[in-house]
């Protein structure tokens, strides 16, 4: 005997809501708090509910779209991407949803995919670093959705387009490396982010192939409130660093700060590398050297590769895109200062860590 479908009334019962919160999750999810659109999802899933959209888009009523999963649009990468993805998804006709995860778990993620799939979207870019395991998870479990990723370890085997790390990080320790550097403070992002470790990872390739073993690590939130605090503990653990290389243009600008309130002479003792080129990057002091990641085009070219997975499903996607570094001011050749200068700027800096 057939099994009947699940309706729009038996999800507003599963769930504990009314039909037409039930119908705001399916046309209008940002309406609908983010707790009730998930027992509303939840609902959906126990029941095998499949809502016809059909009808609504031959009418007209709902624009073709694909789906957005990101970071916090507070931050400057994941809003400079976003933007470029609307952008260019216009061009295509499409409208954009967006999702932003207060956590990404997998339960998380596969709710906001239920809600792409509740809105007849087929299409999602996931713009959130994730291990491998999980990603591949939701594109196995999710298969009627094509997922492309933009913040994954290169060894994933899912469809993706990112920036070559490897490029960016081994130019900016190049670039120290030939300016007679030698002793190196890394400041990384959280050891929970994929990102930073892959940039982390790069800086120790990079300084691997060099002969350059002994970088004192440390690692923070991507605030410049951390990179100021970082600072002082790199210099802490090695008073002689001559280089800290950074792996975001805030945290730089808290480290740049830190060496700022250390050498009041004005000599240049430490060189520093940021990473994003963000629009203020070039107003700091001195103007931050860094690393470029084009970010319109991430969202021009993913928003190309989702379209062509979407018709074609079978379609294996892996692309890189290329970083540049942008040379300022805040790197200078090792050695501007002399003995005298250096046993000042360590005195200057136990006396600091004494006090914090």
């Amino acid at each position: 005997m057939q099994r009947r479908m699940a309706t729009l009334e038996d999800v507003a019962r599963e769930a504990g809501v009314s039909q037409q919160t039930v119908s705001r999750v399916l046309n209008r999810p940002d309406v609908v708090s983010e707790r009730t659109r998930d027992k509303v999802i939840h609902a959906m899933q126990a029941l095998h509910y499949v809502p016809n959209r059909s009808a609504q888009l031959l009418a007209g009523k709902s624009a073709p779209s694909i789906g957005l999963i990101t970071a916090s649009l507070t931050l400057h990468a994941p809003s400079q991407i976003a933007a470029a993805i609307k952008s260019h998804a216009g061009a295509h006709q499409l409208e954009v949803a967006i999702a932003m995860p207060v956590t990404a778990d997998y339960a998380s993620l596969q709710a906001r995919l239920h809600e792409f799939r509740a809105q007849n979207i087929r299409g999602a870019i996931i713009n959130l670093p994730l291990e491998s395991s999980l990603a591949e998870k939701l594109v196995s479990e999710n298969p009627d959705i094509s997922c492309l990723f933009l913040d994954i370890s290169p060894e994933t085997d899912v469809c993706s387009v990112r920036f070559n790390h490897l490029d960016g990080c081994g130019a900016c320790v190049n670039h120290l490396w030939t300016l007679g550097h030698r002793e190196f403070g890394l400041l990384a992002g959280p050891e929970s982010s994929v990102s930073a470790r892959m940039r982390l990872s790069s800086w120790r390739e990079a300084l691997h192939r060099l002969g350059v073993s002994n970088a004192v690590t440390v690692f923070g939130d991507w605030s410049a409130a951390s990179g100021w605090h970082k600072a002082f503990e790199l210099l802490h653990q090695q008073p002689r660093i001559s280089a800290i290389v950074v792996a975001n243009d805030q945290m730089a600008l808290g480290v740049l700060s830190a060496l700022a309130q250390l050498n009041r002479t004005g000599s240049r003792a430490v060189s520093v590398t940021g990473y994003d080129d963000t629009a203020d990057s070039l107003y700091f002091q001195p103007p931050l050297t860094t690393v470029a990641q084009d970010f319109d085009k991430l969202g021009k070219k993913a928003v190309e590769l989702l379209v062509q997975k979407m018709a074609a499903p079978q379609m294996r996607i892996r692309e890189l895109l290329p970083t540049r570094l942008i040379v300022r001011q805040s790197t200078w050749p090792c050695g501007g200062e002399n003995e005298d200068e250096k046993g000042a700027v360590i005195a200057q800096l136990k006396t600091l860590v004494e006090k914090l």
